[in-house]
């Protein structure tokens, strides 16, 4: 994501805090204020986008679906994650016994 996106999409959080209407000057004037050069197109998108969709539902709902495949895939899955576990145990173990302490030198011999 670039800076000037970043940027739109922290004067929208801005003016929704504030409760006041998101339009492409308002985004400009912000940029302006702040100093930030961006792509002429890009507040009128970020305008459009918040025009057309909820500020509070686009906030609350940005990590949604991504909580939700994890609990499928979780629950499809069922008993092979528990054999997986065992598995990963040993793995572990099995790293430790090849570190540079069994070998009988270290960094600074």
């Amino acid at each position: 994501m670039s800076a000037g996106e970043l940027a739109c999409i922290y004067s929208i959080l801005m003016l929704h805090n504030d409760g006041i209407a998101i339009t492409a000057e308002k985004i400009n004037t912000i940029l302006k204020v702040a100093g930030v050069t961006v792509e002429s197109y890009w507040p009128r998108l970020f305008a459009k986008l918040a025009q057309n969709k909820s500020t509070d539902d686009l906030v609350l709902n940005v990590g949604a679906a991504g909580g939700a495949a994890v609990a499928v895939s979780a629950t499809a899955a069922g008993g092979a994650v528990e054999a997986a576990a065992p598995a990963a145990e040993a793995k572990k173990e099995e790293a430790k016994e090849e570190s540079d302490d069994d070998m009988g030198f270290s960094l600074f011999d």
